[in-house]
């Protein structure tokens, strides 16, 4: 399994403070979650980047981006931010939320299934259960949309695209600091999901209750196939 290798940025040692430019009025308790993403031990097929993460939506906040990758194809990719407010936040219940974006094209057969934004949105829950993990006002949506191709595009054929969003508020543990390596990896869990990779065998990156607890399955569209 490989490692989420995020690293932080020259000018702010990897977090954005949306109130304040000092490094070292950061404070600890976010410093720690962000240093705690870099533990995360994730899918080979998985890449990981930290990106530059929105304004104005907390005083703090990390972005990451990933993608699912097949060879030189991406199956599935997304952003993941966390956000903290040391004042707390009355939506969130909590100083911290997870906000999320997850993308991927789908074949036909998935795309037709009319359950499928619930099973979508059951792959997030899901996830994050199987992870033992306790979280809290959870809330997104899940978007399907399809796009036919004419005049000097009209030789492709009709492809429809998968869209995640979600936030939830993750459990804040000892020191005030929720376990964000295991909210990663469950969202790499989703990741993996969405792009229809089977589950991970045994090891470090395998979800506690055993892959896929919790989760309902549509058909995968990748993988080995049967002769």
């Amino acid at each position: 399994m490989a490692a989420a290798q995020g690293q932080f940025s020259d000018h702010s040692d990897g977090v954005e403070g949306t109130e304040s430019t000092e490094r070292d009025s950061v404070p600890p308790v976010f410093r720690l979650a962000v240093d705690a993403l870099r533990t995360a031990r994730l899918r080979p097929e998985i890449e990981v980047d930290p990106t530059r993460p929105p304004q104005r939506l907390a005083p703090y906040a990390y972005a990451l981006e990933a993608a699912v990758v097949d060879g030189e194809e991406d199956l599935a990719d997304g952003r993941l931010v966390l956000l903290h407010d040391p004042d707390g936040h009355e939506g969130w219940r909590g100083t911290f939320r997870l906000v999320t974006l997850v993308r991927a094209e789908l074949e036909p057969e998935m795309a037709a299934d009319p359950l499928l934004p619930e099973v979508c949105w059951s792959w997030l829950t899901g996830a994050l259960e199987a992870r033992g993990l306790t979280y809290g006002e959870a809330s997104g949506t899940v978007t399907r949309a399809g796009s036919h191709y004419f005049g000097g595009l009209a030789e492709r054929l009709p492809a429809t695209q998968i869209e995640i969003r979600a936030s939830w508020s993750p459990r804040e543990g000892r020191g005030g600091a929720p376990d964000t390596a295991a909210h990663l990896a469950a969202w790499c869990d989703l990741l993996c999901q969405v792009a229809g990779l089977p589950p991970s065998g045994t090891g470090g990156g395998e979800p506690a209750g055993g892959p896929g607890a919790g989760v309902v399955s549509l058909p995968q569209r990748r993988g080995p196939h049967q002769p």
